[in-house]
């Protein structure tokens, strides 16, 4: 599965906030900050990169099963059940 790369903007700018999470979260622990708040930012970081992964999928989910790419059949909903459970 192919996801249109225009339909998935917000995702790439959530990633990149949270690629500053983690770099945030890095300097937290080398600082020695309390580890609530290192664990707070952590949390935080790891929700952001869930609800990319459903964005990505809810997208590809809508392409694979309106559009057909050449030579190969839409993916049918067993498929694209298991993609999505995949980030369970």
């Amino acid at each position: 599965m192919n996801v249109d790369t225009t339909a998935l903007a917000d995702v790439l700018g959530r990633l990149r906030r949270v690629q500053g999470q983690i770099g945030g979260i890095v300097r937290m622990i080398e600082e020695g900050r309390d580890c609530s708040d290192v664990v707070t930012q952590l949390a935080a970081a790891s929700r952001a990169l869930d609800r990319a992964g459903f964005k990505i999928i809810a997208t590809g989910m809508r392409q694979c099963m309106v559009q057909e790419a050449e030579g190969t059949r839409p993916m049918d909903v067993e498929e694209l059940e298991r993609l999505f459970l995949s980030l369970a």
